[in-house]
């Protein structure tokens, strides 16, 4: 099988082309079954011939064990052939330090471990689970020195509540933003955002296609935020698309990655072949039968969500 022809979009005010689809190395960090090294490696290879120019990792996936695997595939990879960001400021499930010199210190325990001189992208993340006070008076100060140094070229914020970027955008200068399991086939509510992101041209990138397993034949595990009829939406349209011998995770990726208006969608594998096959997704035509009768299955569960943080953050978008 030959190189997929991705598609490339502008990033918001960076004026960086980004592929539709992009890679999250969460997975190399064993957070969603134990991984091989050696495979999680080769994952990282295929995603780029695959053309797949952005990754994106944490500190937080796998309590740095993803950014120390995925430093082991960059040190092979040529510079110039990827865009990478990391995150700061979560580090456990309930770990959290926002404070300026956390900051600092964060991005250049990053840096070694991915065996990079500076990365493009460093996002505060989930900041939903601190006071506003923090992010604006520590962490985006915080930022600005890391762009001055030359250690970040660009900054931004990630989180789910999408109040809180309508909220903190207007407060702060950044250059992107991560949204996740907003923009998917049982979400679409990013949308709503859209023309905040348009007006102020700040980048967006969005995650979990598959919001973070629920469409998918297999159940949600355990751990998942959504709620008992959410769920059971989900598992319903997965099963569907099975008996009709396709995968709803296919018609996912189509649909997250065919808005013009969403630059890229993160997807995470830490198995070579679903890579390649998640990108070769990306040029194939969408079933719009079949995605007309999956957006009907879900449609009683259509933009419902979960809380995550803080509440005053958990307001429905233009009610915060």
């Amino acid at each position: 099988m030959g190189e997929t022809e991705m598609k490339y979009r502008k990033l918001g005010k960076t004026g960086l082309e980004v592929s539709a689809l992009s890679f999250g190395a969460s997975s190399l960090g064993s957070v969603f079954r134990d991984t091989d090294e050696q495979e999680s490696v080769r994952t990282v290879y295929e995603a780029i011939d695959s053309g797949i120019n952005y990754i994106d990792v944490s500190p937080y996936y796998g309590l740095t064990k993803a950014e120390t695997v995925l430093g082991k595939a960059l040190k092979d990879i040529p510079r110039d052939r990827y865009l990478l960001s990391t995150k700061a400021g979560r580090y456990g499930e309930h770990e959290f330090d926002f404070s300026h010199n956390r900051i600092l210190t964060s991005l250049d325990e990053s840096l070694k471990r991915l065996n990079v001189d500076e990365v493009d992208f460093l996002f505060l993340h989930d900041i939903e689970f601190v006071p506003a006070q923090m992010i604006l008076e520590e962490a985006i100060p915080a930022l600005e020195k890391l762009k001055q140094s030359g250690k970040i070229r660009f900054a931004g914020i990630c989180g789910l509540p999408l109040s809180l970027f309508e909220t903190l955008l207007p407060q702060i200068d950044v250059d992107a933003i991560i949204s996740y399991c907003h923009y998917s086939l049982n979400d679409t509510s990013l949308l709503d955002l859209l023309p905040l992101l348009e007006e102020r041209n700040t980048g967006l990138v969005n995650a979990s296609p598959i919001s973070m397993g629920l469409l998918s034949t297999r159940g949600t595990p355990a751990w998942h935020p959504a709620d008992p009829e959410i769920k059971e939406a989900c598992l319903k349209a997965a099963q569907f698309c099975a008996d009709q011998g396709e995968d709803i995770a296919k018609l996912a990726v189509q649909f997250s990655t065919s808005n013009e208006r969403i630059p890229t969608t993160l997807v995470s594998t830490a198995n070579p072949e679903n890579i390649r096959r998640n990108a070769s997704w990306v040029e194939e035509p969408v079933d719009e039968r079949l995605l007309s009768e999956v957006l009907a299955i879900l449609e009683p569960v259509h933009n419902r969500t979960w809380t995550s943080g803080r509440p005053e953050y958990n307001t429905k978008i233009g009610e915060a």
